[in-house]
C-alpha cells in the first residue's frame, strides 16, 4: 500500500509541472521528481525484495508440534512405554520453560543472542560488527538473533539453501522484527528452544537432552548448555571441535581465563554411543507398537501397571530358568471376567529371543489341547455325553481324506476306559477325537469360529480329526477371550484394551450348564492327577479352572485358566517355530500362570461360578473299578447311579484294522515271510468269518494274519448267514 501511495503521488506532481522545452527537460522540478521516482522505485523493489512470509502464530505453533514419539497409559494414567511413528527428526513432545533448566538457557541465550532481552528483532550491533569484520577481510561474525532464527524455522524458505545474499538477510532481518510485533520474548525463547536442531535427527531441546546427555531438560546444567551451542553452527562437528567452541562461548560470556578442560571429556561422552530417546518404563513395548500409530498420540488403555509388571517378572524368572537352549520366547494376557478388558498384555520380555520385535501375545501358533474344553462343551450341550460318560482310550485309526490318523497321547500310553471328566482334566488325546466323531468337524469348527477363534479360516474338512488336539493356529489373547466365556456362562465378547472403548455385546456359544460342568471338570485336582500328579503348579489353594497344551512338535506350550475374576493365559515357546527341549504342559507355561493367578488373588481367594439351574448332583460308582466312586453332576434328566463300560459282545461285529483305505508297502529289505498283516476285529463275532478277495481266511475271532501281493484288496466280515455286515478296502504296493 505505501508502494503505490508513493508512486501515484510522484505520477501526479510530474503531471502537474509544465513541460519545458527539449533542451531545460532536466532541468528544475523535473530532476527533483526523477530523483524521488528512482528512490521510490528501489524502495519499491526492495521492500518487494525482502518482504517477509506471513508467520504464524505462538499457539497455533504450538498446536501443529507433532512429536516423532507416541505414548502409552496406562488404566490410571501412568505411562507404560512410547513408540516411535515419524522417523522424518526425532521430536519429542513439546517443552514449556518451566521444564528446562535455567542455567542451560541462559548460557544457550549468552551464547546465540547475549542482547536478545534488548532488540526487537534485530541486534544493529551485531549487524554493525559483521559489516565491519567484512570490511576488514575478517570472517565475519553472525548477526542472526533467536527471533531471526525462529522466523526461518517457522517459515523454511527463509534459509532455504543459497539465501545468503544481501537481500535474503534483509528478509530474515525484517521477518524478526515482525516476529518480534506479535510475540513475546517468552514465547520466541520457548519456540527456539523446541524447534532448533541440535545434532543429527533430534530437533528440540527434549531430544537433544535424551539422545545427548540421558537427561530430561530439567536436569541439564550451564555447561551442557554451552555444549549445546557449540552444536548449532556444525551439527556435525567432532568433540574436538565442539568442547573448543563450548570454551570460547564460555570465556566470552563468563571470563576469559575459564577453565576449559572438562569440556574435552563432556564432549566425547555426548558425542559418544547413541543414547535411548525414551525415559518410559518401557513396559509394554509390543502393545505400543500395536496401539500407537499417529505421531504424537497418547493412548490410555485398560493396563494396570502393576498386573502388567507381575505378568513380567513372572514370565521372566520362568524363562531364565528354561533358558535359551529349551525355551526363548513367552507371552501373558490377563483380562478381567466382569469386564473384559485386559489388564496385562506382555508381549514377549526379549531376553535370549531371537526375534523380540515379534508379538508373542497375538501372535497365530498352534492351540494344542486346548480347545478341547470346547469340544466336550459341545458334546454334553447335544446330550451326547456326560461328565459320568465311558470314553474308550485306546488306540484308533481313522480314515481321512489324506490317509490314516493316528493320535496318541502326550505320554504314548493308553489308559482304557475312562470317564469323560478324567479324559479332559487329564488332556487325553485319543478321548477326544472319539468325542470329535460324535460331535463332527464341521460343527466343532463353526464352534470355535463362534468362541472368536479368527485363524480358523478354512473349513472342517481341512482340519479333520486333528482339529480335537488342536491343529488349528490361535492367538493368546483369543484364547483368555475364548476361556472367559466358559466362566460367564458361554457368552463371548472380545476383549478390550483401550480405555473408553465400547464393549461389544456379548454372544451365546454354548449354554450356562455345559459351560459349567465343563469348567468344573477342568477346575477338578483328582480327575487331573493320573496325567499331571496331585501336586502340579496346575492345583491352587482356591478354586481355579485350567487348561494345558502343547502343540506338534513341542513348539508350543499353553496354559490358560480361569477364577471367578480373572483369566489368566500364558504361552512359551520360540517365536521362529523351532522345537522346545525338555519342557512338558506343567514345567512350560504353567509355572507363570500359577505365580500370576496367586498374585492376583492375594487377600481374595477364587470362588467357583454360582451353579446354573438345570444342574443336578448324583452320587455314581463305576463297574469294573474303572474310577473311584464319586458325587457327579449331571444335566437334568441325564444323571446315573452306575456307569460301566460296555462288554463286547454288545457291540456291533467290525473290522478295526486295516482300515479302509489304508496303503501298505512291502519293504524289499525285509523277508516276505515277516510282512504278514494283523486283521483285528470287535464285538461278538462268534461264528464270523474273515474273507479277504474271496478267499476264506477262518474264523473272525482268530485274528489271522495275512501275507497280502501287491494291488488292492477288499476284506470283508460275514456272519452265519452269509451277510456282510463289515468290508474294508486296502492297497499294498
Amino acid at each position: 500500500m505505501l508502494r503505490w501511495r508513493i508512486w501515484t503521488r510522484t505520477r501526479r506532481l510530474w503531471a502537474s509541472i509544465e513541460a519545458p522545452t527539449h533542451r531545460a527537460w532536466w532541468t528544475g522540478p523535473r530532476i527533483v521528481v526523477a530523483t524521488v521516482l528512482a528512490f521510490a522505485g528501489v524502495y519499491a523493489a526492495i521492500d518487494y525484495a525482502t518482504l517477509p512470509p506471513r508467520l504464524p502464530g505462538h499457539a497455533a505453533t504450538v498446536a501443529g508440534w507433532k512429536p516423532s514419539e507416541a505414548w502409552l497409559y496406562d488404566r490410571n494414567g501412568r505411562l507404560l512405554d512410547s513408540s516411535r511413528v515419524d522417523f522424518a527428526a526425532r521430536r519429542l513432545g513439546w517443552v514449556t520453560p518451566d521444564k528446562i533448566a535455567p542455567d542451560a538457557v541462559e548460557a544457550l541465550v549468552a551464547a546465540e543472542d547475549r542482547r536478545f532481552r534488548d532488540h526487537d528483532g534485530i541486534d544493529w550491533w551485531s549487524v554493525a560488527g559483521s559489516i565491519r569484520d567484512r570490511v576488514q577481510g575478517k570472517r565475519a561474525r553472525g548477526a542472526s538473533t533467536l527471533s531471526m532464527q525462529v522466523a526461518a524455522y517457522l517459515a523454511p524458505e527463509l534459509a532455504a539453501p543459497g539465501s545468503r545474499g544481501l537481500f535474503d538477510k534483509f528478509r530474515q532481518m525484517r521477518a524478526g522484527a515482525a516476529l518480534e510485533r506479535v510475540w513475546s520474548k517468552d514465547d520466541i525463547l520457548e519456540a527456539y528452544l523446541n524447534l532448533a536442531g541440535f545434532r543429527g535427527e533430534a530437533q528440540g531441546i527434549g531430544a537433544a537432552a535424551l539422545g545427548l546427555f540421558g537427561k530430561t531438560p530439567d536436569a541439564l546444567t550451564r555447561d551442557d548448555g554451552y555444549l549445546l551451542a557449540a552444536l548449532l553452527p556444525n551439527p556435525s562437528a567432532g568433540a574436538p571441535e565442539v568442547a573448543r567452541r563450548a570454551c570460547a562461548l564460555l570465556r566470552n560470556t563468563a571470563s576469559r581465563n575459564s577453565d576449559c578442560a572438562r569440556f574435552a571429556g563432556a564432549a566425547a561422552s555426548m558425542l559418544g554411543p547413541a543414547r535411548s530417546l525414551a525415559l518410559d518404563p518401557g513396559l509394554a513395548p509390543h502393545l505400543a507398537n500395536r496401539l500407537l500409530t499417529e505421531p504424537g498420540a497418547r493412548v490410555t488403555t485398560t493396563i494396570d501397571t502393576g498386573i502388567q509388571q507381575v505378568a513380567i517378572r513372572a514370565l521372566r524368572r520362568q524363562l531364565l530358568g528354561l533358558g535359551g537352549t529349551r525355551a526363548r520366547d513367552g507371552a501373558v494376557v490377563v483380562a478381567d471376567n466382569q469386564t473384559g478388558e485386559i489388564l496385562a498384555w506382555v508381549g514377549g520380555i526379549g531376553g535370549e529371543s531371537t526375534a523380540p520385535s515379534v508379538d508373542g501375545a497375538a501372535s497365530y501358533r498352534q492351540a494344542g489341547s486346548t480347545l478341547k474344553p470346547f469340544l466336550y462343551a459341545q458334546a454334553i450341550e447335544k446330550g451326547y455325553l456326560t461328565p459320568a460318560s465311558i470314553l474308550d482310550d485306546s488306540p484308533v485309526q481313522l480314515d481321512t481324506a489324506s490317509g490314516l490318523y493316528v493320535p496318541q497321547n502326550y505320554d504314548r500310553a493308553f489308559k482304557g476306559p475312562v470317564s469323560a471328566r478324567a479324559a479332559l482334566a487329564g488332556s487325553l488325546n485319543v478321548p477326544a477325537v472319539r468325542t470329535l466323531v460324535l460331535t463332527g468337524v464341521e460343527a466343532f469348527r463353526d464352534r470355535l469360529w463362534d468362541t472368536g477363534y479368527r485363524g480358523l479360516t478354512e473349513d472342517g474338512e481341512y482340519y479333520g480329526f486333528s482339529l480335537a488336539l488342536g491343529s488349528a493356529e490361535v492367538t493368546l489373547v483369543e484364547q483368555v477371550a475364548a476361556f472367559r466365556s466358559l466362566v460367564l456362562g458361554g457368552r463371548f465378547a472380545p476383549l478390550t484394551v483401550r480405555k473408553g472403548e465400547k464393549a461389544q455385546p456379548a454372544r451365546v456359544t454354548t449354554t450356562p450348564q455345559a459351560a459349567w460342568l465343563v469348567s468344573d471338570m477342568i477346575a477338578d485336582p483328582n480327575a487331573r492327577a493320573s496325567t499331571f500328579g496331585m501336586d502340579s503348579a496346575l492345583r491352587l489353594p482356591f478354586w481355579a479352572a485350567v487348561k494345558t497344551g502343547t502343540s506338534k512338535g513341542m513348539r508350543d506350550n499353553w496354559c490358560i485358566g480361569f477364577s471367578d475374576r480373572y483369566t489368566v493365559g500364558v504361552w512359551i515357546g520360540n517365536l521362529e517355530g523351532d522345537p522346545m527341549r525338555a519342557v512338558s504342559g506343567t514345567s512350560g507355561a504353567a509355572p507363570v500362570w500359577r505365580d500370576v493367578m496367586m498374585a492376583l488373588h492375594t487377600g481374595r481367594p477364587g470362588r467357583q461360578p454360582v451353579r446354573p439351574e438345570g444342574i443336578e448332583q448324583r452320587a455314581i460308582v463305576f463297574g469294573g473299578g474303572i474310577e473311584q466312586p464319586r458325587r457327579e453332576f449331571f444335566l437334568r434328566g441325564t444323571a446315573m447311579n452306575r456307569v460301566a463300560a460296555a462288554p463286547a459282545g454288545s457291540r456291533r461285529p467290525r473290522i478295526v484294522s486295516p482300515l479302509s483305505g489304508s496303503v501298505y508297502a512291502l519293504d524289499p529289505d525285509i523277508p516276505i515271510e515277516r510282512q504278514r498283516m494283523a486283521i483285528s476285529v470287535t464285538g461278538e463275532v462268534t461264528g464270523h468269518r474273515l474273507v479277504l478277495d474271496g478267499r476264506d481266511l477262518g474264523a473272525a475271532d482268530a485274528r489271522p494274519m495275512v501275507l497280502a501281493g501287491p494291488g488292492s484288496h477288499k476284506l470283508r466280515l460275514v456272519d452265519l448267514g452269509g451277510r456282510v455286515v463289515d468290508q474294508v478296502m486296502f492297497t499294498v504296493r
